[in-house]
């Protein structure tokens, strides 16, 4: 049996009321209407739903068990049709969006014009992470998604799948030793002065970045801390100490005095999406699947120190 939405209802509302005025009112029809309705339904059911005077309604015993076998059919639906209204809001306007590499920056403009065609109501705003501040912009809403370098191990914070890899390497003046060599080795940090990053980095990511010690225990000395890559670089052409840093920067961030040697022994670094936990919305969602997409594409062109990986996020 087919039954009209409008029928279900005005049955659940009166059953509520009891009372054809206030249902009419909150249907936003006439009294005529609802009786209508109500006896439309009755005529499907084939039996009598309410007892109706001039003065009270009232449900039969069969209303009553008709009432008890739709509400929570009828609530799940509506909650159904609710969710999907909320997903698709989600999925239009303004995503703000954080990157802290270049490489990180163009995946995240190749995946912004990919949404062009799968998501035109997403408009993608891109912008770049401060070195010394990397979830306090995310944190306080400034972006609703960045793609940043892990490890992230935030609590508030929640993250995807690693979309590609990077070799590290080590960003030392040009007349220093080990800027001759083919490749050093996370031992021989132990050689010299590490550049820090100033501000409140969370001390997993202050150890990735510089760490205290090598791998058999030796202390690696501490150089000046930074507040961004510019005054990294010209301190580490000056002498004052050297970076740990990301195959990338040999191509991005090349300029006189200065030699990127890899690190041959160091855990690539990997890159992905971050949000605050529990706003993973629908545009959050449509962007992490665009970014893997383009990831996946970039594949097969993309450098042996640049690897993208092939997890769905």
């Amino acid at each position: 049996m087919l039954t009209d939405r409008d029928e279900l209802d005005c049955f659940l509302i009166l059953a509520e009321e009891l009372h054809f005025g206030r249902t009419a009112e909150r249907m936003l029809l006439s009294r005529a209407r609802v009786s209508q309705l109500v006896q439309r339904l009755e005529r499907r059911v084939g039996a009598r739903l309410f007892l109706r005077t001039s003065r009270s309604v009232a449900l039969t015993s069969l209303g009553s068990q008709l009432r008890a076998d739709l509400e929570p059919h009828h609530r799940g639906i509506a909650a159904a049709l609710d969710r999907a209204a909320a997903t698709a809001r989600a999925a239009d306007g303004v995503l703000h969006v954080g990157f802290t590499t270049p490489p990180a920056g163009e995946l995240v403009l190749r995946a912004a014009q990919a949404l062009r065609t799968t998501h035109p109501g997403i408009t993608v705003e891109v912008c770049e992470v401060p070195l010394s501040d990397p979830y306090g912009q995310l944190r306080g809403g400034a972006f609703d998604v960045a793609f940043a370098e892990f490890p992230v191990r935030e609590p508030d914070l929640g993250e995807g799948p690693t979309l590609f890899t990077e070799a590290r390497s080590l960003a030392v003046a040009a007349g220093h030793p080990l800027a001759a060599r083919d490749s050093v080795t996370l031992e021989e940090l132990a050689g010299v002065a590490l550049l820090g990053v100033a501000g409140d980095l969370p001390g997993y990511l202050r150890e990735h970045q510089a760490p205290a010690r090598t791998p058999a225990g030796r202390p690696i000395r501490r150089g000046p801390e930074v507040t961004n890559l510019q005054e990294a670089l010209m301190l580490v052409a000056a002498g004052r100490g050297a970076l740990l840093t990301s195959a990338h920067a040999a191509a991005y961030h090349a300029r006189p005095g200065i030699t990127h040697v890899p690190v041959a022994d160091a855990e690539p670094v990997g890159y992905g999406l971050v949000w605050r936990a529990g706003e993973d919305t629908g545009a959050v969602r449509a962007f992490a699947q665009a970014a893997q997409r383009a990831a996946a594409r970039a594949g097969a062109a993309a450098p042996r120190d640049q690897v993208p990986q092939d997890q769905v996020p």
